[in-house]
């Protein structure tokens, strides 16, 4: 967008107010103007939506020369059958569009979540329709399930899949295990399940593709790609799998609040052989910076934790006090993780060997940021 092209002030409080109170992430690209008078005057946008683990993308067509109407939706080329309008029995969409006014920054929200809760319902049906008698029974086992969102997918270069995507109910909220937790929106883990249409040929169906997909945000304390998946078995359904998966992650989750304990123990007896932390993250100790020095030799250590620790070792980075590189940056050294560890020693003697380590690893260092300077 160039600096010379704005939204009008009504619009772009609608489109402001969408953006920081939507739950779904919501994002926007291809914004233009369809202002014949004023080009520079923007008008649409394409809004990126999350769904089904997955994205859809809405043409938002607002005119600017009639700024008191609602905008017009252009959804996608997939769904020319969607048609949330034609609708009788949904009074909250009817309820936005009687009702627009365009001073009220809240409403393109509104609108937005209705049709979005109406595409939901949309490719339910759709999903319901299909001639598959796995998928038909897999629908009546998690109907009870709330938050479900289901998506079908065809095309000439691709076969006909039907897609969940199933919030998993766990025994807990990771926001409130999480001291001082930052997160605005309870974090969640998702399975979505891909299952290919049985053709006529087929005598049996196959397995399903199965993926965890977390909120972003919970990537701090826990990495899905740590999970194992349980084996889904022949004959098996979501509703019997569901619950195995579910144990599995609330174990891993609680270790994931644990480790958080460890790591913070960690910093504190590296204190003992550092002094006080630069810098530290306080809520998942997932990094710190300390001051170190060889002899008149200053340079900082940077550790950076991964969510396996103790299990897997900080990964360690020294970066000089005195010495710049060809962009008037400070020398660094690439990530250090081949030193002296063991998860089963106490943490008061991991942070004695990595200190250990680093006496040696800081001559060397030196060494290399001197080697560096004279090359430029």
């Amino acid at each position: 967008m160039a600096s010379s092209e704005a939204f009008p002030p009504l619009i772009a409080d609608q489109l402001h107010y969408l953006l920081n109170h939507s739950p779904d992430s919501i994002k926007i690209e291809n914004v233009r103007s369809g202002n014949k008078f004023n080009p520079k005057i923007l008008d649409r946008f394409t809004l990126v939506i999350p769904y089904c683990m997955d994205t859809i993308k809405w043409d938002v067509i607002y005119n600017s020369e009639y700024p008191a109407s609602p905008p017009d939706f252009i959804f996608g080329p997939d769904d020319e059958d969607f048609m949330p309008c034609s609708s009788t029995d949904d009074s909250l969409l009817d309820k936005v569009l009687s009702e627009w006014n365009n001073q009220d920054s809240t409403l393109l929200l509104a609108l937005v979540q209705g049709l979005r809760d109406q595409y939901v319902a949309y490719q339910r049906k759709r999903v319901g329709q299909v001639d598959d008698d796995r998928v038909k029974f897999e629908i009546s086992t998690v109907l009870t399930r709330k938050g479900i969102e289901m998506q079908m997918t065809l095309g000439a270069d691709k076969p006909e899949e039907v897609k969940f995507a199933v919030p998993l109910v766990m025994d807990m909220s990771i926001n409130k295990l999480v001291v001082g937790c930052p997160w605005k929106n309870e974090q969640k883990i998702y399975l979505q399940v891909v299952y290919p249409i049985l053709r006529k040929y087929e005598s049996a169906p196959s397995s399903p593709r199965l993926k965890l997909v977390p909120s972003s945000d919970l990537k701090a304390l826990f990495s899905v790609e740590d999970v194992k998946l349980p084996p889904w078995m022949d004959g098996m359904c979501l509703a019997e799998y569901l619950p195995h998966l579910e144990e599995t992650l609330e174990r891993q989750i609680l270790e994931a609040i644990s480790a958080i304990v460890l790591r913070r123990s960690f910093v504190e007896a590296l204190t003992i052989f550092l002094g006080r932390p630069l810098e530290a993250d306080p809520t998942f100790c997932r990094k710190a910076s300390f001051l170190a020095a060889s002899g008149p030799f200053p340079f900082v250590v940077h550790f950076f934790f991964p969510t396996q620790f103790p299990k897997q070792q900080p990964a360690l980075m020294l970066q000089s006090c005195q010495h710049l590189n060809q962009l008037s940056e400070p020398v660094k050294l690439n990530l250090l993780t081949d030193y002296p560890w063991s998860p089963r020693w106490e943490v008061g003697r991991m942070a004695e060997r990595l200190c250990d380590f680093l006496t040696d690893e800081a001559v060397n260092f030196k060494k290399y940021c001197n080697e560096a300077l004279l090359q430029h």
